[in-house]
Order: C-alpha cells, then structure tokens, then sequence
C-alpha cells in the first residue's frame, strides 16, 4: 500500500461509508429513489448524484457541461450551483443506472487510492476551482460521504453507522469550526468560555475559551463558571451543524445553561456546511 499514513484513516472512512451507501441503495425499488431527505431539496436519487459527482471530482474527472433549471428553490449560491450540476444532469437515471454508475466509480476509486502515492500536502483540485491540499480533499470528502450516508439513512429509516470511522472524521471536522462560530459568529464575550457536553454514540466535552483579543480556543480542560454550556447528544450536534433541522425543531433535544441570548447565537450560527 503506497498511501501515505496521514491519508489512511481518510481512505478507510470513505471505504466504510461508501460500502454502506452502496448496500442501502442496491436493493430499492424506483420509486423509492424520489424519498425525500433531510438534505434540503435533495431526495435519495440526487444524495447518490452528488456522491458519484464527489468521486467522479476526486478521479480528476471533467465536470458535465449542463445548464441547470431556473425553478430550483435549494439553489441560492454560487456553491450550491457548482454542487448542482452533478446531481441534476442525473435526475432522470433509472435506479439501475444510478447503482451501476456508483459501483463502477466505487471500483475506479478504490484502484485510485491503492495506487495513491502523492504527498498530503500536494495540492490538488477544490471546489470552484480553488486549490486545496490533497489531505485536506481527502478529509473533507471522508466527510462529507459520511454526512450523506445518514441523510440516506434518515430518509429509508436505517439508522447506524453513528460511530463508524466516517462520524470520528466529522467530529474532528466539526470541532474545528467551534471556535469561529462561537467567538466570530456568536460574538460570545471577551475572557469567557463556553463548554458543549455531548453524549451518545460518539461523546466529547470541549470548552471554547475566548481570550481578551476575542479569539476562540478549543480546549478539552472543562471549565468552572462558564458563560454557557449546550448539552446535546451526538446525531443532534450532527445535524444541527449540518443544516439538517432548525435549533428550534429540536429544542426538547439541546439543554443551553447559561446567557441565553449567547446560547441562542450560538445555535443560530452552528451550521458548518454550505
């Protein structure tokens, strides 16, 4: 195996996720593939889409040239557009297309990454054509099969996978953007620090400590007095944090302690994704 040990838990998170994608949508009937998801605007057919497309991405493959409709309500913004396109040029694949087409770029990445050679931190090819490390591509996208691997899961009512290698990866992914949202976005105060206690299958207690410049700080020492605490459990923190549900859709499952209008921005700017 050539590839580098920084890339492997990476390469094995997307290993995991994919096969468990592969497995929930191989045996569905067509009318099955139009079910909603929790992904906005997205149904099963086009989380599959963009999942093909990510790869196809990842292969170095050229993007479709396709004019995307002008009634698409999801669609706000530039990145939305570019994430689009590869999920509307397949709108009207048939499900065994749609399962022949995974499994081929399934079978196209597996043989790319025993063949994966390349520096962590050679730069390669992002979204809307900006550059990105290879690590970086690699992490990112180990995340982002993982997320859409429990959007197919909320949406066929196949719930699992919340602890596999994927959800480790996206909760160091979504940890690293606490410390933007709670002392940029939240505008949490000078000198204080605020702790989220998460329970479940994957359980973290981490504290943001604000310094006196207004810059955030993710600790894992607990803090006495802070300023807030959430307290939430772990596919709640997911979905919050990826634009899944409102704060207020799952309000019965948050406890904020502490300044409320602090807790409250908090949880209005606890989206990561795009």
């Amino acid at each position: 195996m050539s590839l580098h040990p920084t890339l492997q838990p990476y390469a094995d998170a997307w290993t995991h996720s994919i096969e468990a994608i592969s497995e929930l949508v191989q045996p569905l009937v067509e009318g099955e593939w139009n079910r909603r998801t929790p992904c906005p605007g997205w149904s099963v057919r086009d989380i599959v889409s963009h999942v093909i497309g990510l790869d196809c991405e990842m292969l170095g493959d050229p993007r479709p040239i396709h004019t995307l409709p002008r009634d698409l309500f999801h669609v706000t913004n530039e990145h939305q557009r570019y994430m689009e396109m590869q999920v509307d040029v397949r709108r009207h694949h048939t499900a065994p297309e749609m399962t022949s087409e995974l499994e081929y770029v399934i079978i196209r990445r597996n043989r790319q990454l025993r063949n994966e050679s390349r520096d962590p931190g050679k730069k390669v090819r992002g979204h809307l054509s900006t550059e990105v490390t290879l690590e970086e591509a690699m992490r990112d996208h180990a995340f982002n099969v993982w997320v859409h691997e429990q959007d197919l899961r909320a949406a066929l009512g196949r719930p699992g996978n919340l602890d596999s290698p994927g959800a480790h990866i996206a909760r160091d992914v979504l940890l690293a953007a606490l410390p933007d949202i709670v002392a940029v976005k939240a505008e949490a105060p000078r000198s204080s620090a605020i702790v989220f206690d998460v329970h479940g299958p994957i359980e973290f207690l981490r504290t943001i400590r604000i310094d006196i410049q207004g810059r955030g700080t993710l600790e894992t020492v607990p803090a006495l007095g802070p300023a807030a605490t959430l307290t939430l459990d772990w596919e709640t923190y997911v979905r919050l944090a990826c634009g899944r549900v409102t704060p207020e859709a799952v309000a019965d499952r948050v406890k904020a302690e502490g300044d409320p209008t602090l807790t409250g921005a908090i949880l209005r700017n606890f989206r990561v994704t795009p």
